[in-house]
């Protein structure tokens, strides 16, 4: 289905998620570009602080250096999930789901 989305842009070549150690690795080829781009999130959360849910990565990288400057840019902070009514109980089992490892690893709420 995300080849058929992104023809003519990208081709998803690999996809894995493990839920049990919290990553994603993706791997795509740019239309025209011979090598592929590589892109591993790992330790990653969704809470609810309290006030709503947010949505934190703990660490990312790729195997172009632009692009993990990019992604350093977005891990550590606590992004806030806009609240949307009817996806409420969603929410909730992606929490429960994915809530954090650790305490300590919400210290960095913005």
């Amino acid at each position: 289905m995300s080849n058929i989305i992104l023809k003519g842009i990208a081709e998803l070549t690999a996809f894995n998620f493990d839920l049990e150690a919290r990553k994603v690795y993706v791997q795509t080829r740019l239309y025209g570009e011979e090598q592929t781009i590589e892109i591993c999130l790992e330790d990653f959360a969704v809470f609810n602080d309290g006030e709503s849910y947010r949505f934190i990565i703990h660490q990312a990288k790729s195997n172009r250096p632009w692009l993990t400057n990019l992604l350093a840019h977005f891990t550590g902070k606590a992004w806030k999930i806009p609240a949307i009514p009817h996806l409420t109980a969603q929410l909730e089992l992606l929490s429960e789901l994915f809530k954090a490892k650790t305490p300590a690893a919400l210290e960095k709420i913005d």
